[in-house]
């Protein structure tokens, strides 16, 4: 789906920035006006590490004019692996001191805005409050809430990844797109549905995974701010880095009603379509009787213990193709039912009889555990 442009062009580049941005004024279909919109814009990043370090290059490379970057963390020696902006010299000092000079060093006319505290509930609208369009490079759940939450206040589109050991995923978040119904991070992960999510240096990432996801993050920025493409609203890219795979997956708002042009979606279930539900014991039984076992829930859950025999399918490749179950029945577990729900349904749809394990692997762990 594409939209206007969010910045009105600048009058003139400069000659200098007119030689450095050449490569995209000949660029079919974006050219001088577009590279003038970036030069307009302004972009707020939230976090200077492994997401926001090629954010930063590749927005201030692009030309992009002001570079709001908050991050309240120093520079240290494990981060450089894969936060390619900082640099030895840089371990113990602020992480935005980094991204300022490394944006003088590629656009001396970029003006990066260091912003060196913590963003929290009580500071994301004014720290975010400037910006056309925002990057979300934190690296927790309740950060990245908080700033979904800011966006939707404020109208913002909110450019959104996230990267865990081999995996990550991308989308663009819009509370009020022109003309459509606006897409929120509660529509693909529902509050209820996230567990404990372990940080990076308890299960890792790879490097260029995060450079390879911040400058998809980048271009959709750019897309946004410039009316030129199309961007990641109402999908999400999922990549495997281990299989080298890229699948998309559409998302639409929880509230929407009518079919998604998709054949499989992330919407949650109506009441009248929705699966049954078994308890522990009752699932053990269609187990017991030839029904598969599938575990939608992320890598960094299922690495906490999984059910014996599990088929381990993350949701959102699942519901990218359903069809890859090779099964007539399917029992389908997630943290505590709700993405499940999403995933049983994805299989009803293609002739599986799925049903869900109530109350997820919780339920069947308190199950088992003697009284």
């Amino acid at each position: 789906m594409a939209f206007p442009p969010l910045v009105e062009p600048l009058g003139a580049l400069s000659d200098a920035e007119r030689v450095r941005t050449a490569r995209h004024a000949v660029l079919a279909g974006f050219g001088d006006e577009a590279q003038r919109r970036l030069a307009a814009s302004r972009v707020a990043v939230v976090g200077a590490g492994g997401l926001g370090s090629p954010v930063v290059l590749a927005l201030a490379a692009a030309g992009v004019g002001t570079i709001t970057v908050i991050d309240d963390d120093d520079v240290d020696a494990s981060n450089l692996q894969r936060q390619v902006m900082h640099r030895v010299g840089d371990v113990g000092r602020p992480k935005v001191d980094s991204a300022v000079r490394v944006a003088a060093g590629l656009s001396p006319e970029t003006v990066v805005v260091p912003r060196q505290e913590r963003l929290g509930a009580d500071s994301a609208e004014r720290l975010l409050a400037d910006a056309h369009v925002v990057i979300d490079g934190s690296d927790t759940f309740e950060t990245r809430s908080i700033v979904a939450d800011a966006c939707e206040a404020l109208g913002v589109p909110l450019v959104w990844g996230v990267v865990q050991e081999f995996h990550a995923q991308a989308t663009v978040f819009w509370s009020s797109p022109p003309g459509g119904a606006g897409i929120r991070l509660r529509d693909l992960y529902p509050p209820e549905s996230v567990g404990d999510v372990p940080s990076c240096s308890a299960v890792g990432v790879l490097g260029p995974l995060c450079l390879q996801v911040g400058s998809i993050l980048a271009t959709e920025a750019i897309k946004l701010l410039t009316g030129v493409g199309e961007p990641l609203f109402g999908r999400v890219l999922v990549i495997d880095a281990l299989r080298g795979r890229t699948t998309e997956v559409a998302l639409r708002p929880a509230s929407a009603t009518s079919p998604s042009p998709s054949a499989v979606d992330a919407a949650p279930i109506s009441a009248g379509t929705q699966p049954p539900e078994l308890t522990a014991a009752q699932a053990r039984t269609a187990v017991a009787a030839g029904a598969a076992l599938v575990d939608v829930r992320e890598p960094h859950e299922t690495a906490r213990g999984v059910i014996p025999g599990s088929a381990l399918i993350p949701l959102a490749a699942l519901l990218a193709d359903p069809r890859r179950l090779d099964a007539q029945q399917a029992v389908v577990v997630c943290e505590v039912g709700v993405r499940a729900q999403r995933a049983a349904s994805a299989l009803r749809a293609v002739g599986v009889d799925a049903s869900v394990l109530a109350g997820g692997i919780r339920a069947w762990d308190r199950a088992t555990v003697p009284a």
